[in-house]
């Protein structure tokens, strides 16, 4: 298995505008954490701007289905998205 990261940039009003797809965005996400392929994830602050979540996994295909599902994503509250593979040295 390996360690991935997938960063989302967040849209301007990104707390705001996330409300109504809060629970379905936390549903996707506790779902993939039950399966074990997800870490960790949060959103980084001051400001809150960007999200990371950590995967581990065989490769990013898990990620990329993830990301297309993910009501963020679908109702343009994600400007972009990242996956990059992580080396970790201390797990």
């Amino acid at each position: 298995m390996n360690y991935y990261l997938l960063f989302y940039h967040t849209v301007d009003g990104y707390v705001e505008k996330r409300a109504p797809f809060r629970n379905d965005h936390l549903r996707l996400v506790r779902e993939a954490h039950e399966r074990g392929e997800l870490v960790m994830a949060g959103a980084l602050a001051d400001p809150v701007d960007q999200a990371v979540l950590v995967f581990r996994t065989p490769d990013t295909k898990t990620i990329e289905e993830f990301v297309h599902n993910d009501p963020y994503v679908l109702q343009g509250l994600i400007a972009k998205w990242e996956i990059r593979a992580w080396t970790v040295m201390v797990p």
